[in-house]
């Protein structure tokens, strides 16, 4: 995990359901493709990464920036992104 993050509990249950590995979070969460800063009603980032290692599909990590540490509120791929 990288410092300065912390995983909710529905993020880690989400990470084991749908088989994210934690290398992927990380480096999502430490080179994103595109990151997109108040991208919902609740003013979370979302952190985007295409992962070579599944198919090229993007990984959106959902980030709650106003805790200390931030935290990881879910997890997954997402289809839309293209």
């Amino acid at each position: 995990m990288i410092d300065g993050f912390e995983l909710s509990e529905h993020a880690r249950f989400q990470m084991q359901e749908r088989n994210i590995q934690p290398s992927w979070l990380t480096q999502t969460l430490s080179a994103p493709d595109r990151l997109l800063p108040l991208a919902d009603l609740y003013g979370n980032t979302h952190y985007l990464k295409q992962i070579s290692d599944f198919d090229d599909r993007w990984l959106r990590v959902v980030i709650n920036p106003t805790v200390d540490p931030q935290r990881i509120v879910t997890l997954f791929f997402d289809r839309r992104v293209k």
